[in-house]
Order: structure tokens, then C-alpha cells, then sequence
């Protein structure tokens, strides 16, 4: 696996190695060593599919609360996202940055995302399938978001959200820790 930090420290994009023949490929797409040498979590004891019919459908952006925040490690096993990190960690040198890229079957890219960050994704095709690893067990009371068009984020999704729950078009803007509401 190649581990390719992003500008936002401790997030990492991760994209696996093929190793082909006549009947296709091999990869390996998780190693507790590798990721440990990193630095990276590497203990996943629960792992979740999302599966979202239409293009345009938005998830996000979710986090939880202190002291059940999660890692993640996604893959598009179907179709194509665009995957949004944004980094919420209390003194880090790009608070309230985020980060897009695209995760489809077909680049086969993993993102890993750390805990403190909010996560949300857009679906650039139907009939997308994602795999999570997370790292904390799912606690329902503590999850949080932040609205995927808050102005003081300013994401740029390369296309106008079709689908989104009700929860989270209503989550509220973000505000910094100390920042007056």
C-alpha cells in the first residue's frame, strides 16, 4: 500500500497495490503493521456498508462527540464519490480546513480520516457502495454534524446535492471551540 498524507495532518489517502495476471489482480487493502507504522490506528472493531442509490446523494457531514470519536477508513467499492474531510481538532494548525477528493471502484483509493474530523460524501454516480472501517464501537448519542454547505467551511462539491436526510440538511453551522455562537 502506498500512504500519501494529505495537507491536513494525519489524514492520509491510501491507494493499494495491484499485482496482476492473467486472471486479474491481488491486493492487499489493510495491514495492522503497515498502518501502525505510520502511525495510524489499526484496530477496527467494527466495520459498516453505506449503500446509496441515486447520484447526488449527500451523507454528511458527521462526527461525534468527545470522548467516542471515530477513525475511519473508507473505500468506494461501487461507482464514485467525492469524500470531504474536515479537520475540527481543538489547536490543529488547519482547523476548520477541509480536504475533497474522489474514491471510486475504479482508482480504488482509501482515505483514512482521523479522529477529530468531520466526514461527509457526495455520490458522482447511482448505485454506489461504500466499506468503513471504524474505530470505535457506534454509540447513537454522541454523533454530531456540521451542515455540508456551513459558509465558514466553504466546501466546493463539484455538483449540486439531489438526495439528503433531513438530519443532515439541518445540522447547524460550525464554530470554532472559544468562538461566541
Amino acid at each position: 500500500m502506498i500512504f500519501r498524507e494529505t495537507r491536513l495532518p494525519g489524514a492520509f489517502v491510501i491507494e493499494i497495490e495491484l499485482k496482476q495476471d492473467a486472471r486479474g489482480y491481488f491486493a492487499r487493502t489493510f495491514c495492522e503493521r503497515e498502518f501502525a507504522d505510520h502511525g495510524l490506528i489499526a484496530r477496527y472493531p467494527q466495520c459498516n456498508v453505506s449503500y446509496n442509490r441515486d447520484r447526488g446523494t449527500l451523507r454528511g457531514l458527521h462526527y461525534n462527540r468527545v470522548p467516542h470519536e471515530e477513525a475511519k477508513l473508507v473505500r468506494c467499492q461501487t461507482g464514485t464519490i467525492y469524500d470531504v474531510i474536515v479537520d475540527l481538532r481543538t489547536g490543529s494548525p488547519t482547523l476548520g480546513q477541509w480536504e475533497g477528493l474522489e474514491l471510486s471502484a475504479e482508482n480504488q483509493r482509501m482515505v483514512y480520516i482521523p479522529k477529530g474530523f468531520a466526514h461527509g460524501f457526495l455520490t458522482l454516480t447511482p448505485h454506489v457502495e461504500l466499506f468503513y472501517h471504524m474505530s470505535e464501537f457506534y454509540v447513537p448519542s454522541v454523533g454530531l454534524g456540521v451542515r455540508y454547505d456551513d459558509p465558514g467551511i466553504a466546501i466546493h462539491w463539484p455538483e449540486a446535492p439531489r438526495v439528503l436526510s433531513q438530519r443532515d440538511r439541518n445540522f447547524p453551522d460550525w464554530h470554532p471551540e472559544g468562538e461566541d455562537d
